[in-house]
């Protein structure tokens, strides 16, 4: 039992490691791993690691869909209520998110377009969210142009995994030849499965045979990626790989 307990230890500290080379952390946490496995990993961890996944997409996913489950709605009348009692740019932009997690992007929209007019507007927050309700309520060039100028204020946004691909589908969604080297952009930034699964499905719907073969290794990356995930990574991806099987299935199919 006492070699079991060393293993883990190790184990830990080789995970929490992987992930301070793929992060660009300090060396300094690879000594820290390594020469003391326990404290190391505790210490990575709550400095680290937790921080992280708590304010990651997936994080938040997990918190919105319990807190549908246990009470479906509750979050969006809250923000209704504050927006009646309060209404600043801040409650404004809450009551947009709450109507886009909900599928009401048509309202998101006007509520989230007069917050980008406020002086808050440059905010990439407010920015995405306006670019997806646009897109999610029919105005694929309007989110185009709005990712645009937001990529043109703040670059550094034009490496994130949401916008990247957010502005693919815009650019798939106008029918634009730029689309395809947009959604390899947003590959290439992806952290999850989501970029190569929505990527696939597009190259589906196009002519030519070359992109049908591009989107069968796109899937099959996915179910072969899947066989090495750990169980928090499964759960995160669980849509975008059962999409991915049902389309291999398809493609196999047709073969």
């Amino acid at each position: 039992m006492p070699y079991l307990g060393i293993g883990l230890h190790f184990i830990a500290a080789i995970y929490f490691a992987v992930h301070a080379i793929r992060s660009g952390q300090s060396l300094y946490w690879l000594l820290l791993l390594f020469s003391f496995p326990l404290l190391g990993s505790v210490v990575y961890g709550l400095a680290i690691y937790l921080p992280e996944i708590r304010h990651s997409r997936g994080a938040r996913q997990v918190v919105s869909s319990a807190k549908q489950f246990i009470d479906p709605g509750k979050d969006l009348r809250n923000a209704r209520a504050e927006l009646s009692r309060t209404p600043t740019v801040q409650n404004r932009v809450r009551l947009g998110m709450q109507l886009l997690g909900a599928g009401q992007a048509e309202e998101a929209r006007e509520l989230l377009e007069l917050a980008a007019s406020s002086p808050l507007g440059d905010d990439p927050y407010i920015l995405t969210g306006l670019a997806r309700a646009r897109f999610e309520s029919g105005q694929a060039a309007l989110a185009v142009e709005t990712l645009e100028g937001l990529f043109a204020r703040h670059p550094d946004v034009r490496r994130k995994p949401e916008q990247t691909l957010l502005y693919a589908q815009a650019l798939a969604g106008t029918g634009s030849p730029g689309a395809q080297a947009a959604f390899e952009r947003a590959v290439e930034c992806g952290n999850d499965a989501e970029a190569r699964c929505v990527y696939a499905e597009w190259l589906l719907t196009q002519p030519d045979a070359a992109d049908r073969e591009r989107s069968h290794s796109l899937f099959a990356s996915i179910l072969d990626d899947a066989r090495h995930w750990s169980r928090h990574a499964r759960s995160h991806n669980a849509l975008w790989l059962d999409r991915s099987k049902a389309r291999m299935k398809e493609l196999e199919r047709a073969r």
